[in-house]
């Protein structure tokens, strides 16, 4: 089933069909999480080490009177277009700082039906120049990377000298190779987890030698680092991942 497809799916069910009444006849929301993805296509920036980053904040600017017969529902509709955005980003394989946000506005001068998407990559700091060779494009905002990465994580230098492992709450080791490591429970899965509260298919680690990004696969129970949900970011020692009922602590020596 695609991102989509399970959008809709979950909107089927919220709030007892109401979106549907809300949007007969006017603009609908998998036509605002398609601009959305079309959004996260366009200004994709190649980062060091062959990552790819796209925005993590959308802003949704609707009619006046598409506005207002939508504010009864604007936060639960923006929290489902976050989470099936920030599926489809973990599922290109893209990276975001932080996690995904959607804000919904009221457009002045846009007719009713219509809509515009604006997005931008933010790490919750002052407006700053991108990142050298991101094209930013008309009307998108960009902010600093802080710590020179996604997420602020801390590079670290390959090499043996450097020993990076997951250690899980029950005191088991998982070192972690460059490449690609994906932790789920599922037989495709290379870190497997014992553990019904997480996905076959779980969460992806990246490691190119200078940092490691955890990315969350689009999961059912999601993917936290230090208590906050994420779609991706960049991991520091010491940092607390949770998957279902498993804590798996970030350890680097040397």
């Amino acid at each position: 089933m695609s991102v989509l497809q399970r959008f809709e799916k979950r909107l089927e069910g919220l709030v007892e069909g109401a979106f549907a009444k809300v949007f007969k006849g006017v603009v609908h929301p998998v036509e605002i999480l398609n601009a959305m993805q079309r959004e996260a296509e366009a200004h994709k920036a190649i980062l060091a080490g062959g990552r790819t980053l796209v925005p993590n904040r959308y802003v949704i600017d609707l009619s006046p009177y598409d506005h207002s017969r939508l504010a009864p529902y604007a936060a639960a509709l923006a929290q489902e277009l976050a989470q099936s955005q920030a599926e489809f980003i973990g599922e290109q394989g893209w990276t975001v700082y932080g996690d995904v946000i959607v804000e919904i506005e009221r457009g002045e001068g846009l007719d009713t039906g219509m809509f515009r998407v604006t997005a931008e990559v933010y790490t919750g700091g002052d407006v700053a120049p991108a990142p050298a060779g991101y094209d930013a494009g008309p009307g998108y905002a960009s902010y600093a990377q802080q710590g020179g990465y996604p997420g602020g994580g801390v590079p670290m230098q390959a090499g043996p000298a450097r020993n990076a492992r997951l250690i899980s709450n029950d005191g088991r080791t998982y070192p972690l190779s460059i490449g690609s490591t994906v932790i789920g429970r599922g037989d495709q899965a290379n870190l497997r987890l014992p553990d019904v509260g997480i996905s076959r298919r779980h969460a992806r680690i990246d490691f190119d030698g200078a940092q490691i990004v955890l990315t969350d696969l689009g999961s059912t129970n999601g993917t936290s680092v230090n208590g906050q949900r994420i779609s991706a970011v960049a991991l520091n020692p010491g940092d607390m991942i949770q998957l279902g009922t498993t804590t798996l602590t970030f350890r680097v020596d040397g």
